[in-house]
């Protein structure tokens, strides 16, 4: 089931403070908007988030249910210098204030400081160019183990061929490291028309070398993983996440009294 799911939506720095009309559902129950910081570009400052409130007025239903979609606030900062992890590590009130941190590490290096010590959510992978370095099992796996998820865009690869072939070469080279763990699949869409519903993400999964099992959990459960890693992180202290676990047939009928069962035989 891919009902319950969570889309991540690229949405520019400066975010406008007009109304705009909502994003089709299209099957999702949760979207993030997301403030990019590029170091590269001119220095910026990391600013409080638009509350969702000022940007849409009334949030849609989700289908199905009788809820509100959840709409989260994500902050991404692309760095190509360690000198702009500093400002990950300082104790910024701002980023407190967003539900998700993701970090875009440009070189090896960077990107093993982000799986090893960064505090962060997400780790995006670059999907538009050949990657300049190859992946590595230990920076990996202690991201895995710390709870840390990477993130692989498939808006470029419906955008342009050349795209297409480095998203499916990366995520591959990706796949053979973490073996389909800790994967979510996201869209960065600037606009509706580049938005695809949770079943053809997860088709296009299959693409990136994803199982079926772990393509349904890339825009399912290991976005609410994400979602309760960064309310982790915020507390500072944990989240705890419970589900009810269906009983089996088998324990039902353990579960009748011998009486009954006799009764029931007669």
């Amino acid at each position: 089931m891919l009902g319950s799911t969570s889309m991540m939506l690229h949405h520019t720095s400066g975010i406008s403070r007009k109304q705009p009309s909502f994003p089709p559902l299209m099957g999702y129950s949760a979207v993030a908007l997301n403030h990019v910081i590029d170091f590269k570009e001119k220095k910026q400052e990391i600013i409080k988030p638009v509350p969702p409130s000022e940007l849409f007025p009334s949030l849609p239903i989700v289908q199905g249910t009788s809820k509100r979609i959840k709409v989260l606030t994500r902050l991404t900062l692309v760095v190509s210098d360690p000198s702009h992890c500093n400002l990950l590590r300082s104790t910024s009130a701002n980023i407190r204030l967003y539900d998700i941190i993701a970090v875009f590490p440009k070189t090896e290096k960077l990107f093993h400081i982000a799986c090893t010590t960064l505090d962060v959510d997400l780790v995006c992978i670059n999907v538009t160019e050949k990657l300049p370095f190859y992946f590595r099992r230990p920076p990996v796996n202690m991201a895995i183990d710390r709870g840390i998820y990477f993130e692989l865009l498939y808006t470029p690869a419906i955008k342009d061929s050349t795209m297409r072939r480095y998203t499916i070469s990366n995520a591959i080279s990706l796949m053979q490291i973490c073996k389909g763990k800790n994967i979510v699949i996201s869209s960065a869409a600037e606009r509706p028309l580049e938005l695809r519903g949770p079943y053809d993400v997860a088709n296009l999964g299959l693409l990136f070398g994803l199982s079926e099992g772990e393509a349904k959990a890339a825009v399912s459960t290991n976005c609410r993983a994400t979602m309760l890693h960064g309310e982790t992180r915020k507390s500072a202290c944990g989240v705890v996440y419970t589900v009810k676990k269906p009983r089996k047939v088998e324990e039902e009928e353990t579960a009748v009294p011998a009486c009954k069962k006799a009764k029931t035989q007669a």
